[in-house]
């Protein structure tokens, strides 16, 4: 425990990792901001983040701003006084009135070793790009896109066969560690902070949906990273007769096809092999529009006419 009074901003379930951290670790927190409650679910109720699931069972006051631009919310935050404002995938611009008001600052906690991958999606970018590592940086804030000042780094690797919620697992692990390392040597850290690199910035802007779209043109590791950066959020998909089939699991085969790419050259219980621009794939779990998930056995026994071998996987509908 540091001795800080703090305010925590985040809104997902990243986020709300990190503020139970700080709460199991005894750490004084003053507020918790979080975005407001968001329509969900089939009726389109109102639910809270999971941060501020957190900070209600907690027993936290909760601050939900729909912007931080405005005198109130700056007047709000100034009337608090926190020693520092712990920011955590937060989703709101914070104004640089926002980021003078703690008395030692602000600090975020990035899902990437700065200054590589700043931005939206660092953990997806770093997939795609097929990374050996990623990590988390703790970074003092300015006015920039993550260029603040880095407090301290803790690197993780990258496994062949991570895919985006593993790697967020691992990331989570390794910030919520790293966050509390960080409060509880503020002074020593705060005074060693290290200026970003900027010829060395790669940003990680958010994907848009056309990237998961796969091109079997393309060379099957390239194809089974889109796969696994996908998977949670936005499956990677491709089409089959105009129906739309989400690609879910795959491993690379270093298999030689003179087949068109997309051809689907095999269907057995190990998967379903299909041609690439180089070796192929062997998709191991697909869903198609309306129905739960299936493995290679799952599709085996549906009787689907569909997917079968000789047919032709596409990137148009």
């Amino acid at each position: 425990m540091s001795g800080l009074r703090l305010c925590f901003a985040g809104t997902p379930d990243f986020s709300a990792a990190h503020l139970s951290a700080l709460i199991a670790a005894g750490h004084t927190i003053d507020a918790v901001y979080t975005q407001p409650d968001r329509p969900s679910g089939r009726g389109k109720k109102l639910q809270p983040s999971p941060v501020k699931a957190v900070a209600m069972a907690a027993g936290l006051e909760i601050k939900q701003p729909v912007s931080l631009k405005t005198v109130e919310a700056q007047q709000e935050l100034a009337a608090i006084a926190p020693d520092l404002l712990v920011v955590v995938a937060y989703g709101l611009i914070l104004p640089q009135a926002i980021l003078e008001l703690p008395k030692l600052g602000c600090i975020n906690v990035h899902a990437s070793l700065l200054p590589r991958w700043r931005g939206a999606a660092p953990i997806e970018r770093a997939l795609l790009a097929g990374d050996p590592v990623s990590g988390v940086t703790i970074m003092k804030m300015d006015a920039g896109l993550d260029t603040g000042d880095m407090l301290y780094k803790q690197q993780v690797e990258i496994g062949p066969e991570d895919d985006r919620i593993s790697l967020t697992d691992k990331i989570c692990d390794a910030g919520k560690l790293a966050l509390l390392h960080t409060l509880s040597h503020f002074p020593e850290l705060s005074s060693q902070a290290q200026r970003q690199n900027d010829s060395l910035s790669t940003y990680a802007d958010k994907l848009e949906k056309s990237e998961y779209l796969l091109r079997w043109q393309e060379p099957a590791e390239k194809l089974q990273r889109i796969i696994r950066a996908g998977l949670g959020r936005a499956p990677a998909f491709s089409f089959i007769n105009g129906a739309r089939l989400q690609i879910l699991e795959a491993s690379v085969e270093q298999t030689k096809s003179q087949k068109t790419p997309g051809t689907i050259l095999e269907i057995n219980r190990h998967g379903m092999l299909i041609a690439c621009g180089e070796a192929c794939l062997l998709v191991t779990r697909i869903a198609l529009p309306g129905k739960k998930p299936w493995t290679t056995t799952d599709l085996l026994n549906s009787g689907t006419d569909l997917l079968q071998a000789g047919a032709i996987l596409s990137h148009n509908d």
